[in-house]
């Protein structure tokens, strides 16, 4: 590799959690320099997402597109992140304007990146500008030195660039563990739906591993820019680098969790032995598992694809943890997979998974009931860099556009898009990687696709938009939303689309009934997002907070909420940061940023009522087909909810009336959670929210006050 630009730096301390900077690279101009955060960045915005927020902010105008100079991409960790004896402190957010959604994008990482970024000196590295050619830049965390080198590596896909930069950045065998490494694949250079993969090098099966910041297209912006790979090299990790103000309290938070995992996670949720798969069978059993581009909520096949199937497949007694410490250890993978098909065929890989998002979408959501196929588009997509929820649901919505004769072979180019056709769905991800043929379309998303077969081929606008499982541009996580209308809005009423990283209120509201009041929802709607969005800003993983639980949980005030656990975060902060938060300080943290987040969305001409609507299949059915799947249930909903008759109504008939029904109680919810918010009717957040929080700058209070 030729060196274009190195800069070197002072090494410095990290002070409770702090470096209290940030890498600033411009490829543009070929700038490398440091940039303060300064003491109210850390009080108001404290890390992970919100650092990354504001640092775009300051970067785009209303005007700016995905692909312009001006787009940053910025990856931070945060005070808590990197600490090695609390499971789950390895994460880092990616954060830059979505191609998918013109709007900013937060995706949460694992791997070893955002530690040994910030264990190297920065507690955010912001990337500007496009180069000329590929690059790649490398981060020494021991010397003090930042590279920019022309790259002249030919492989573009990540399970190989990872292990190629891994060998050629490492001192030797032994330093291979202090190498992690950032890319994307072969798809980024043709597809909006591109994620970035952040690597650790995993000792036991002498390999580098990925993770995924899979969401939003993330991995499009940075090919976009040239970036071939960041590489960084930290060796010395240590469980006090955080230099915290209370090592001890550190400690025994840490133990106590352990201790709860070695004892109870085997009773709860097998995350060491499957990992988040474990839900796939229990999410068919509630008529919650995607089928069919969420047309069903359940199976006969299912029992195919269980996590059953994959604990056999995956392999076992292994300490899988994304990061140091971290004894939860659901970061599965199937050693010694073979795919069928592509460029890798007759290889020897590792899939990373299968996650329960991968088996729910490359399985039952296009119908692919077989273990080996879910296996192998699950390695193709991360390999190819491909957005595995997007990439299924986009795939889901196609099905059942060719199965309604709206496209057809000759549109596809011969492939038979039909549910279940697990050959043709490879074929349209090996186009989809190489820019070829249908693919090269598929590549654009749901809310594209639906303009196109609108304007081409004369598919009905309204059918789309209700089957088309889209909002504000990004495709729908993995679950069955029509029974639960808390989950509705736990994906319309996000700010970055339909992800369920922000509230899974799902068995909360339709098994438990425990929040069977508008009020109650929007409570649910406020302190779940916050809650969550705080792993993001910290640098926190959130399953280790509720997929293990303490065993007298159930006992709580509270019991969703998790209390002991909120505790032990709130315990975390103030024992790395010095500070004295309690837990109703650390939602009004996460309030502040996710104010800002919405306020940015609307600086970008989007984040107001119109923008949070969702497809109707989202709420209920929208076929004949569907309806009759659940006659009985729907049939009593019209009977017991709206004193319906429904002997001698067609079934359209009964459709129309259950539809009218559910899209007010939408509206209704939509209003309960503004309110809670401090949101207009119309979702901008208020003045007087924004000063109750302490975030009345007045760059945002101008944003704010030309929509009220």
């Amino acid at each position: 590799m030729k060196k274009l630009i190195d800069y070197k730096y002072d090494l410095g301390n990290i002070e409770r959690g702090y470096n209290s900077r940030t890498l600033y690279v411009n490829l543009t101009d070929l700038e490398i320099k440091e940039k303060e955060i300064t003491d109210e960045m850390k009080d108001k915005l404290l890390g992970g997402r919100g650092f990354g927020l504001w640092y775009l902010w300051n970067s785009v105008t209303p005007e700016t597109k995905w692909d312009d100079r001006e787009n940053e991409i910025i990856i931070s960790t945060g005070p808590i992140g990197g600490i090695t004896q609390y499971p789950g402190a390895g994460k880092s957010t990616v954060v830059t304007l979505s191609p998918l959604t013109g709007i900013p994008i937060d995706s949460n990482v694992g791997g070893y990146f955002g530690p040994y970024l910030k264990f190297s000196g920065f507690d955010a590295l912001e990337i500007q500008g496009k180069a000329e050619e590929d690059v790649v830049i490398f981060i020494d965390g021991n010397s003090g030195k930042v590279e920019i080198a022309r790259s002249n590596i030919e492989e573009k896909d990540s399970h190989i660039l990872a292990e190629k930069l891994t060998e050629i950045y490492a001192i030797d065998e032994e330093d291979k563990k202090n190498i992690s490494v950032v890319s994307t694949g072969s798809a980024a250079e043709h597809s909006l739906m591109c994620m970035l993969n952040f690597s650790f090098y995993d000792v036991r099966r002498e390999s580098t591993r990925l993770k995924q910041a899979g969401r939003g297209g993330t991995g499009t912006v940075f090919r976009n820019k040239r970036i071939q790979a960041i590489v960084v090299r930290y060796k010395g990790t240590k469980g006090n680098l955080n230099n915290p103000a209370d090592q001890k309290k550190i400690n025994k938070t840490g133990i106590k969790l352990h201790r709860e995992i070695a004892e109870l996670d085997d009773k709860q949720n097998k995350m060491r032995e499957i990992g988040t798969a474990n839900i796939i069978e229990v999410m068919d059993e509630y008529d919650l598992l995607p089928v069919h581009n969420f047309k069903f909520g359940r199976h006969k096949d299912t029992y195919k694809i269980s996590s059953d199937v994959f604990k056999g497949m995956v392999r076992q007694n292994m300490p899988d943890g994304c990061w140091y410490g971290c004894s939860m250890s659901c970061a599965k993978a199937v050693d010694g997979f073979v795919p069928e098909t592509g460029p890798y065929k007759g290889q020897k890989v590792i899939v990373d998974g299968p996650e329960y998002e991968n088996a729910a979408g490359l399985g039952s959501n296009i119908g692919v009931f077989c273990p080996n196929g879910v296996l192998e588009m699950n390695f193709y997509c991360d390999t190819y860099g491909l957005d595995i929820i997007s990439f299924a649901t986009t795939t889901a919505f196609i099905m059942e556009c060719y199965e309604n004769s709206i496209i057809d072979k000759e549109i596809t180019g011969g492939l038979e898009l039909k549910f279940g056709n697990k050959n043709a769905t490879l074929e349209l991800l090996h186009q989809m990687a190489n820019g070829e043929g249908f693919g090269k379309l598929a590549g654009l998303g749901v809310r594209r696709l639906k303009e196109i077969f609108v304007k081409e081929y004369g598919a009905n606008t309204d059918f789309l938009w209700d089957i088309g499982m889209e909002q504000k541009g990004l495709e729908y996580s993995e679950y069955v939303s029509k029974e639960s209308l808390a989950q509705q809005g736990g994906y319309g009423l996000t700010n970055k689309g339909p992800q369920h990283d922000e509230a899974w209120l799902i068995f909360m509201d339709m098994v438990n009934n425990q929040i069977p009041t508008f009020e109650d929802k929007a409570e649910a709607l406020h302190y779940f997002p916050m809650l969550r969005t705080w792993f993001g800003l910290n640098g926190l993983c959130k399953l280790p907070w509720n997929d293990i639980a303490p065993a007298d949980n159930h006992l709580t005030d509270e019991p969703a909420k998790i209390p002991e656990h909120v505790q032990n975060y709130v315990d975390l902060y103030n024992a790395v940061t010095g500070k004295n938060i309690d837990e109703d300080e650390l939602i009004r943290q996460s309030e502040r940023v996710y104010n800002l987040q919405r306020i940015f969305n609307i600086k970008m001409g989007y984040g107001k009522r119109i923008h949070d609507r969702t497809p109707y299949r989202s709420m209920g059915p929208v076929t004949e087909e569907e309806y009759l799947s659940r006659q009985e249930r729907y049939d009593n909903q019209l009977k017991e909810l709206l004193n319906y008759d429904v002997k001698g109504k067609s079934t359209a008939e009964k459709i129309k009336v259950l539809r009218e029904y559910r899209e007010e109680q939408y509206e209704k919810l939509t209003d309960a959670v503004y309110k809670r918010r401090g949101w207009t009717m119309d979702g901008v957040p208020s003045p007087e929210k924004l000063k109750e929080l302490g975030m009345d700058w007045p760059e945002l209070l101008e944003v704010v006050e030309k929509h009220i």
